[in-house]
C-alpha cells in the first residue's frame, strides 16, 4: 500500500480501519498505532456518525450493499480541522479467507479545481447536495455527450455549463453562451447560423455566427424551453448533423460542438404539452443534471455570502462581513430567488450598512423569524381581463416587487415566463 501515491485505507463492514498506508496517515496526521481500530468517519469527517447519516453518498453502502464500485466527492478535514474537497474511489477487496473490505483511494483536489469560476463568481459549497451536483458534473465533463442543466431561476445554471467546460477536453476552446429568452424567430439563423455579405437588404458583410464560433468548444443554451416550436426544428437539424449554411451562402459547412443546455422549466412537461420538441429533447438530454435550490444546501449560504460579498467589495471599494444573527436569518431564509436573490439582498444591505458590519436591520426580511418569510408578503391578484388585452397595469409593481425575476412575475400572473418577456419587449 505504501507504493500508491495517494492515501489509501481498508475498512471492514463496522467502519473500523483495517490497515492505511503512509500517505493516508500523513495525510490526517495519525500514527499507525492510533489509526488501526477507529472508524474512518472519526478520521476524515471529524464526525461520530457515518457520513450517510449525514446525508452524504457513502462508498460503504454502495460496496458493502452491491459488491460494486463507487466514486464520490466529498469533504475531508485535515489534522488542523481545515476543510478540503477529495475524490474518493471505493472498491471491494478479499482477503484470502474471502472476507469483504472496502478499499478507499482518496484523492486530494488542488485547491483551485475546488472553486469553479465563471465571471468572478464561484460554485463553493460543503453540503452533500452540492457535492453530489458537482460530482456529476465532473463526471459528465469526461464525456462529449449533451448535458442538459435542470434547476430553479437562480441556481447558477450558467456557473455548472462553465464548470462543465473547464473540466472537459474542450476547455482549451471557446464557451459561446445563447440566451434562448432574447433569440427572436426571424434573426435566428442570422444569428445563429451567421449570414453571408448581401443577405438581405442592408447587410454589408459576413458574419461568423454563434454556432460556428464554438467550433471545437462548448454551445451553452441557455433557457432553452424559450425557443419557439420554429427555431427548435431549426436548432434540432443543426445539432444532428453539425452541418449548417450560413444565411445566403451556398457552402455546406460544419463544427464540432459539445451542446449544453439549461432550462428552469420541466421540458418533459413541454413534450407533453406539445410545446417542446420531443426529438429535441432527446438530443439535448443525453446527460441530465439536476441543481439544488438554496433552501436544499442552507449550509452552504454563509461560503456563497462571503463569495458575493467579496465580489461586491471589489465593485464597490469597500469591505463587509455578516454579523452572526444577520448569517442566521440568512440560513432560515428559503430564497425563492436562489443565488441571484441572495446577491441582491447582500447588494442592498451593503448599501444601507453604516459600517463593514451588515446586521439583521440591513437585510430585506426583517421581522421574519422562520423560513415563509416570502409566503406570508400578500401577492395581489391580476385581473385576468387586462391579461388578455395585453400588458397588465400592475407589471412594473410585480417586477419591482420580486427584483425583476420573470418567472416569479409569471406564476403571479398565470402566463408564462415568455409572455412576460414579450411584454417588456413591447413596452
Amino acid at each position: 500500500m505504501d507504493l500508491q501515491q495517494h492515501p489509501m485505507v481498508v475498512i471492514d463492514e463496522n467502519y473500523r480501519i483495517v490497515a492505511a498506508n503512509r500517505a493516508y496517515r500523513e495525510c490526517y496526521g495519525v500514527s499507525a498505532a492510533d489509526l488501526v481500530g477507529r472508524r474512518c468517519h472519526q478520521v476524515s469527517h471529524h464526525s461520530e456518525v457515518p457520513c450517510h447519516q449525514n446525508g452524504e453518498d457513502c462508498p460503504h453502502q454502495t460496496v458493502f450493499r452491491h459488491g460494486e464500485p463507487h466514486e464520490v466527492r466529498h469533504v475531508h478535514y485535515d489534522p488542523s480541522g481545515n476543510a478540503e474537497h477529495v475524490r474518493i474511489r471505493g472498491h471491494v477487496l478479499h482477503d484470502l479467507r474471502g472476507q469483504v473490505y472496502l478499499a478507499e483511494e482518496i484523492i486530494r483536489l488542488p485547491r483551485e479545481h475546488n472553486d469553479i469560476t465563471c465571471n468572478e463568481m464561484r460554485m463553493v459549497g460543503r453540503s452533500p447536495a452540492f457535492l453530489q451536483c458537482l460530482h456529476h458534473i465532473e463526471m459528465a465533463a469526461r464525456t462529449d455527450a449533451s448535458v442538459l442543466l435542470w434547476g430553479e431561476s437562480g441556481v447558477g445554471k450558467e456557473l455548472a455549463a462553465s464548470a462543465l467546460h473547464q473540466l472537459s477536453a474542450r476547455a482549451g476552446k471557446p464557451l459561446i453562451t445563447v440566451d434562448c429568452t432574447t433569440l427572436p424567430e426571424h434573426l435566428f439563423e442570422s444569428e445563429f447560423l451567421g449570414h453571408e455579405r448581401g443577405a438581405y437588404t442592408g447587410c454589408i458583410g459576413r458574419k461568423i455566427g454563434l454556432y460556428e464560433s464554438a467550433d471545437g468548444g462548448t454551445l451553452f443554451l441557455d433557457e432553452v424551453g424559450e425557443l419557439p416550436l420554429p427555431v427548435q426544428a431549426k436548432l434540432l437539424r443543426v445539432l444532428e448533423t453539425g452541418a449548417f449554411r450560413r444565411l445566403g451562402g451556398s457552402e455546406l459547412l460544419h463544427a464540432n460542438v459539445r451542446v449544453i443546455a439549461a432550462s428552469n422549466r420541466n421540458l418533459r412537461d413541454m413534450v407533453a404539452e406539445r410545446s417542446f420538441r420531443e426529438d429535441l429533447y432527446y438530443r439535448l438530454a443525453a446527460i441530465t443534471i439536476d441543481l439544488p435550490p438554496l433552501r436544499e444546501r442552507r449550509e452552504d449560504i454563509p461560503g456563497i455570502a462571503r463569495v458575493l460579498l467579496e465580489r461586491i467589495g471589489r465593485e464597490w471599494s469597500g469591505h463587509w462581513q455578516l454579523s452572526a444573527e444577520a448569517e442566521r436569518r440568512l440560513c432560515a431564509y428559503n430564497f425563492p430567488g436562489n443565488v441571484r436573490e441572495l446577491r441582491n439582498i447582500l447588494q442592498k444591505a451593503v448599501a444601507l450598512a453604516d459600517g463593514p458590519m451588515i446586521r439583521p436591520e440591513h437585510l430585506g426580511f426583517l421581522q421574519m423569524e422562520d423560513q415563509s418569510a416570502t409566503d406570508k408578503l400578500p401577492h395581489p391578484r391580476p385581473n385576468p381581463v387586462s391579461i388578455r388585452r395585453g400588458r397588465p397595469k400592475n407589471l412594473d409593481e410585480l417586477l419591482a416587487r420580486y427584483e425583476g425575476n420573470r418567472r416569479l412575475v409569471a406564476e403571479q400572473l398565470g402566463v408564462s415566463e415568455r409572455t412576460v418577456y414579450r411584454w417588456l419587449q413591447s413596452s
